[in-house]
């Protein structure tokens, strides 16, 4: 058995009952690891989607695990589907639900089934704004600045991240 990491999972919903479809991937993050931190949700812009896609409610969740990467990955996968996830083949499509993993740990891979840290994590804002809520001083593995430093120097035209009231 390896000690206990800490690693984020970066939740997404456009389809559906967001909100709701958030609560649920958080009820079943909760059932596996017990306690959660979590960010405050965010209204996102849709980054990389077709077209008309719809807005995205957008959190992050650490938790504390001894699971491998992979085995976290294919809980965010089995998540995902029990979500209604539906995989069209369509890159950014409108989905019920994203469940990815950011981070695990200092862990840093790039396999063809997952690439830690998330490849794009230091550069989106709607995941880095829920890490600043979690820990503005955390450094993503191989990563010199930290969210928060990575926050401040996105530029300054963006896809909008707001936060959502509930």
């Amino acid at each position: 058995m390896t000690e206990p990491v800490k690693a984020c999972i970066a939740l997404g919903s456009n389809v559906g009952d967001r909100l709701a479809t958030l609560e649920r991937a958080c009820d079943y993050l909760a059932d596996v690891f017990g306690s959660l931190r979590l960010s405050q949700l965010y209204e996102t812009e849709p980054v990389g989607c077709p077209e008309g896609s719809p807005l995205f409610l957008n959190a992050c969740v650490e938790v504390s695990t001894d699971m491998e990467p992979k085995a976290l990955l294919s809980l965010c996968q089995k998540i995902e589907n029990e979500l209604g996830r539906e995989r069209t083949g369509e890159y950014g499509a409108p989905r019920t639900c994203d469940v990815d993993v950011i981070y695990h740990g200092e862990t840093i891979m790039n396999t063809p089934e997952l690439t830690l840290p998330h490849p794009r994590a230091h550069i989106r804002e709607f995941v880095l704004r829920p890490l600043c809520d979690i820990d503005p001083q955390l450094r993503l593995p191989g990563q010199p600045l930290t969210v928060s430093e990575l926050l401040a120097a996105l530029p300054a035209e963006r896809p909008q991240v707001v936060p959502f009231d509930l």
